[in-house]
């Protein structure tokens, strides 16, 4: 596997030790690591939040292609690759809003085994929870890495679609350092040219990027709080469910603890 180091560190030792680190000490430090981390978890609620509205707006884009294609059939004219926009459009839906579907537990859990004994749930939701913060970490990087590979073998689109040059040297602006911004723009035409598919595949990897980041925080909630944060809003728990679930959340050990043992 490719995994070139960065900042002097194994790339796998930032994407899986690090976040591993941090929710061991989530759990042995949760009363006090609590304060710290309020304030970025509010911010990260702003994020899935704005992530979900980005996924609403390539939602109605998606019918706003098809009632402009409807239009150039009624007037006999041909809207050029409608169907991949289209496309693309869906894609960038289901990516963008995958960690504020996961935040409102729209994606599919199955809970039987949480169901069959209330005292196993938090573990249950614990391996749950960092099995798939794991699985979509893995996702994420190759994701990423599947945008380096089509930007570098220049694959286009096998469709009719196309873009206007300067709309990706706007996008290539993000990825590149400002000093290397008028280059760029000299050489880019005004012309459009075939799709390239690193732009759709664009939202792809901020999705996934969104959604294990999504998953990592709800895990060292789960930790902090003894409750696992993800909800379903048809579903509502007792306050004495959740004391319950609360007490069931092991104490870690202290060193006064350990002597005494």
């Amino acid at each position: 596997m490719d995994w070139k180091p960065f900042l002097g560190l194994p790339l796998w030792v930032w994407l899986f030790v690090f976040p591993s680190c941090l929710a061991l000490l989530c759990f042995f430090s949760r009363r006090w690591i609590k304060p710290f981390l309020s304030p970025l978890w509010r911010f990260l609620d702003g994020i899935y939040t704005g992530s979900g509205i980005v996924a609403a707006c390539f939602m109605v884009s998606i019918l706003v292609i098809i009632v402009v294609q409807m239009i150039a059939r009624w007037f006999g004219m041909i809207f050029h690759g409608s169907t991949d926009y289209a496309g693309y459009a869906m894609a960038a839906t289901s990516f963008f809003a995958l960690a504020h579907a996961l935040n409102r537990g729209a994606h599919i859990r199955v809970s039987i085994l949480l169901n069959l004994n209330r005292h196993t749930r938090w573990w249950l939701n614990l391996a749950a929870l960092y099995v798939a913060a794991i699985t979509a970490t893995y996702f994420a990087r190759f994701a990423i890495k599947t945008n380096y590979m089509s930007e570098m073998i220049n694959d286009r689109t096998q469709g009719i679609d196309q873009v206007p040059e300067r709309l990706l040297a706007v996008v290539k602006m993000f990825g590149t350092a400002p000093s290397q911004w008028s280059e760029l723009w000299s050489s880019a035409g005004s012309e459009w040219v075939y799709t390239p598919m690193w732009l759709p595949q664009i939202p792809m990897s901020i999705g996934t990027v969104l959604l294990a980041i999504a998953l990592w925080d709800n895990l060292c909630r789960l930790l902090v709080t003894g409750e696992n944060p993800i909800k379903v809003e048809t579903v509502e728990e007792s306050e004495a469910d959740k004391n319950e679930a609360f007490e069931s959340v092991p104490e870690p050990l202290t060193a006064s603890d350990g002597a005494q043992r």
